[in-house]
């Protein structure tokens, strides 16, 4: 039988992609999994149409992309043939892939956000509308101006963080996109930067691809120590507003002894504010770009709030910083991409940035309670502010959490440690839940078994 005749994929038509980029795609995987090689004759438009339940018009836009892409030709009289199957997969790209974690395991790691909650009509409703403006001839270094009047009246409504001639919005591509920027628009190799430690680990890898010598600096229950920065520092990496991975707040005493650090050393402090949008208990404290713009660099994204899709987020300065950074973009003819800014500006002009947020207050919290429900009835402690999207169960040592990790992954769970987010010597333990991407009733099944491995490390 030939392979052609039984086509290992199907349509959604609920899908965000069209149906013929759909079949295209289908046709493009059979080939690469070998179901299909070269040689082999294509069904003709109108049988694969029947087949898939779409229209004639569909698979004939589907086969002239292939076509054009090189993967099908025609024979006159005989039909449409496979030119040719891709070369197999190396291994060391298959050993990399089978390092990642599994894409059937219950994936409780941090960092990613709740699409559940997204209205799929409002966010193809601001691609379409993004479809609508007229393609760049060049891009816009700083941003796409109404992408920029947009989270400028975000960070007002959301963050308290006003515009105001002190300082200058940029778009960016993200946090740790920004802070590579931020490195190598500031810095030299060979310069010091103060960062957590624990810490997000994007961030250090984005300071070291530009040189920057890192110096960890020790964390209490109220987020990084001040008392322990060296003085002969460029910079000083934060996330005030949840601590990545620890979860703490920095309170306003210790914003203030951190400010003063700043303006009596020189340094810059590099405020990441990755989720401060969600905070479920109290409103959040004053960003310390509120406080201090002129030695602070705010940093935000929209990955958490609403997908990494986008890719974009912001950078809040004062001019001389904007500039460098502007300056650096000329010179590699780097920018954020423009079409994540114009979504997320046809999201907050038709108010459904605002109304997504609301959502997301309410859900979050909710999928919260239902994983410390869950840690707690094994009488398991818990650490983190009661905000973000994760939170901490401590652990006493690296070998507990290589065993509970282990566990989890043979029920079918991805967790994640914090032996992995040290810059210096290990000293923190523990497993970093992440409770926003899952399904609320995957989320449910997965806490169960997190808990039931983290009772017995």
């Amino acid at each position: 039988m030939n392979p052609a005749e039984d086509l290992p994929f199907t349509v959604d038509r609920t899908a965000a992609d069209p149906l013929a980029v759909q079949v295209a795609e289908g046709l493009r995987a059979a080939a690469a999994a070998g179901w299909l090689r070269g040689g082999d004759r294509i069904p003709s438009s109108r049988d694969l149409a029947t087949r898939l339940g779409v229209s004639r018009t569909v698979v004939t836009a589907a086969y002239e992309q292939l076509h054009a892409e090189g993967w099908l030709s025609g024979r006159h009289g005989s039909g449409t043939y496979l030119t040719a199957s891709p070369q197999p997969v190396p291994e060391h790209a298959l050993a990399a892939v089978a390092s990642k974690p599994d894409a059937a395991l219950l994936d409780l790691s941090p960092g990613s956000p709740c699409v559940e909650v997204i209205d799929r009509a409002a966010w193809r409703r601001a691609w379409r509308a993004a479809s609508d403006r007229m393609p760049l001839i060049q891009k816009v270094r700083a941003g796409d101006p109404d992408y920029r009047t947009a989270v400028v009246d975000h960070l007002l409504r959301h963050r308290g963080l006003g515009a105001d001639s002190a300082t200058v919005l940029l778009a960016s591509s993200g946090t740790s996109s920004a802070v590579g920027e931020l490195a190598a628009a500031l810095f030299r190799p060979g310069d010091r930067v103060a960062i957590e430690d624990p810490g997000y680990q994007r961030a250090a890898g984005a300071f070291r691809a530009a040189g920057i010598e890192l110096l960890p600096v020790p964390l209490d229950s109220d987020g990084l120590r001040v008392d322990r920065l060296p003085s002969n520092i460029k910079a000083v990496y934060c996330t005030p507003a949840h601590q990545f991975p620890l979860g703490a707040r920095m309170p306003a005493d210790r914003r203030v002894e951190l400010i003063e650090f700043a303006r009596r050393t020189g340094a810059l402090v590099i405020e990441d504010d990755y989720d401060g949008e969600l905070r479920y208990d109290t409103a959040p404290l004053p960003l310390l770009a509120t406080l201090a713009p002129d030695v602070v660099v705010h940093l935000g994204t929209t990955s958490k709030i609403l997908s990494p899709t986008l890719g974009v987020g912001w950078l809040v300065a004062a001019p001389e910083v904007t500039d460098a950074v502007l300056a650096y973009r000329e010179r590699t003819g780097t920018g954020p991409a423009p079409a994540g800014q114009l979504v997320l500006a046809e999201l907050a002009r038709r108010g459904d940035l605002s109304r997504h947020l609301r959502r997301l207050r309410r859900e979050m919290p909710l999928r919260r309670t239902m994983v410390i429900d869950e840690l707690r009835r094994h009488g398991l402690p818990v650490l983190g502010d009661n905000a973000g999207s994760h939170l901490v169960t401590p652990l006493p040592s690296a070998a507990a959490e290589e065993r509970v990790i282990a566990a989890a992954r043979e029920r079918g769970v991805h967790l994640d440690g914090l032996a992995r987010y040290h810059l210096g010597p290990r000293h923190t333990y523990g497993i970093s839940i992440g409770y926003a991407a899952l399904p609320r009733l995957d989320l449910a099944v997965a806490a169960r078994i997190a808990g039931e491995c983290l009772v017995r490390p």
